[in-house]
């Protein structure tokens, strides 16, 4: 019973990937779509059609899209962290959390969000990882360059 509660709270009970689709592309449109989810279904020749064919096929995107209209079309907030782990369609949306306006989307705001993103990525690059490094053999550079181009080198003097 309270799982039957739960996708009755969710905005995307009841709703097909096709509408779902029609709903976004009419309020912003493919390239404003392109530019925050950087799918190429809303890129290349998009239509509706080939957009939910793409999005049957792929979980992934299917899930990014679902999360897009329900954090940017229907303006819920941000869902908890144990929330993210569920797909969108799986999420328990709280009672008092209820859908508003489509969020004023921009492809200027898009391009801030895609310059941040590559700032923090850059960031996690940078940090020093934990892992312990392996200890180098000290071997001859001849005998190395050897076993370089004979995989079989090291065995065949035992």
């Amino acid at each position: 019973m309270s799982n039957e509660l739960n996708y009755k709270s969710n905005p995307l009970n009841g709703v097909s990937l096709k509408q779902l689709i029609t709903q976004i592309v009419e309020q912003y449109g493919y390239e404003i779509l392109h530019a925050y989810l950087n799918l190429n279904c809303f890129k290349s020749n998009p239509s509706i059609p080939s957009s939910v064919n793409f999005l049957k096929k792929t979980e992934w995107a299917r899930e990014k899209v679902e999360g897009f209209y329900l954090y940017q079309y229907k303006n819920l907030p941000s869902p908890s962290f144990s929330q993210q782990q569920v797909p969108p369609r799986d999420r328990i949306i709280p009672d008092d959390q209820v859908p508003g306006e489509p969020a004023e989307l921009t492809l200027e705001d898009a391009e801030l969000l895609r310059e941040q993103n590559a700032e923090k990525a850059a960031e996690f690059d940078r940090k020093p990882t934990n892992k312990k490094s392996k200890p180098q053999k000290s071997n001859s550079p001849s005998s190395n360059a050897k076993a370089k181009n004979d995989p079989w080198a090291k065995f065949r003097h035992k």
